[in-house]
């Protein structure tokens, strides 16, 4: 069983991502993120850290190389994404749950942080750094000029 949530989640990379290859030839990138809540203790007036979550993420592709290029542990990223709930079977044949976030965009948060745009090309091989058509002046034989 298998349920999409889209979402939105902001933290802190707990590892360097982890980057590798299924056995489809499919290349991802795996890391955790954790989240916590900040409030305001309006009896104190102090900031106070709320429980902490973890989430797992994994993007795929492209975007994986640009993850495991880009963020480190303790960089701060946001991520958007499908929340996807699972059951397995554990090798001791339990049945589990596992919850993951699978990204459609990850980018680093620019809150605390400063980042530097390396654009990547859009496409792989040859094309991907060819040069597009050019185009010359338009030639009409009315007079115009």
């Amino acid at each position: 069983m298998s349920t999409k949530i889209p979402v939105t989640i902001k933290g802190n990379l707990t590892a360097d991502p982890e980057h590798g290859t299924s056995e489809d030839g499919t290349e991802y990138a795996r890391f955790s993120i954790a989240v916590n809540d900040r409030r305001l203790n309006q009896q104190t007036n102090q900031w106070e850290d709320g429980d902490t979550v973890f989430h797992r993420v994994v993007a795929f592709n492209e975007q994986a190389r640009h993850v495991v290029d880009s963020l480190h542990k303790g960089d701060r990223a946001v991520v958007d994404g499908d929340l996807r709930f699972r059951t397995y079977t554990d090798k001791d044949g339990n049945t589990r749950e596992g919850r993951d976030v699978v990204a459609d965009e990850v980018s680093a948060s620019l809150r605390f942080a400063t980042v530097q745009i390396e654009r990547a090309p859009k496409a792989n091989g040859p094309d991907a750094y060819a040069e597009g058509p050019v185009a010359a002046p338009a030639t009409t034989g009315a007079g115009l000029r």
